[in-house]
């Protein structure tokens, strides 16, 4: 299967930035879920450890885990990270798809 989710570059610096700045253990990955129903839930984004329901994925240089339940859900999203006048954090959002 081809990367599931997209993590732009600007993401991908900050989470490699995010690993090695809290000395995050090399068992931990950036896990992208859903939280909630297929309709109203939300995305979920941080950094945890496998567990036996996860598909693991190399995108880009960083481990991505993501539940196999969650996965038909999350196929397609991106993964960003913005700084604005509010502040700055990771986003996470699905592209539409054009005919």
């Amino acid at each position: 299967m081809e990367n599931p989710i997209i993590i732009t570059d600007r993401a991908r610096e900050e989470i490699i930035s995010t690993l090695a700045d809290n000395k995050i253990p090399d068992i931990y990955g950036l896990r992208v879920g859903l939280k909630g129903g297929a309709c109203s839930g939300t995305f979920i984004l941080g950094f945890d450890t496998l567990t036996d329901s996860d598909n693991t994925y190399i995108i880009d240089g960083i481990k991505v885990y993501i539940d196999r339940k969650h996965l038909m859900y999350v196929l397609g999203v991106s993964v960003d990270y913005e700084e604005g006048s509010n502040g700055s954090g990771y986003t996470v959002s699905a592209i539409e798809i054009k005919n």
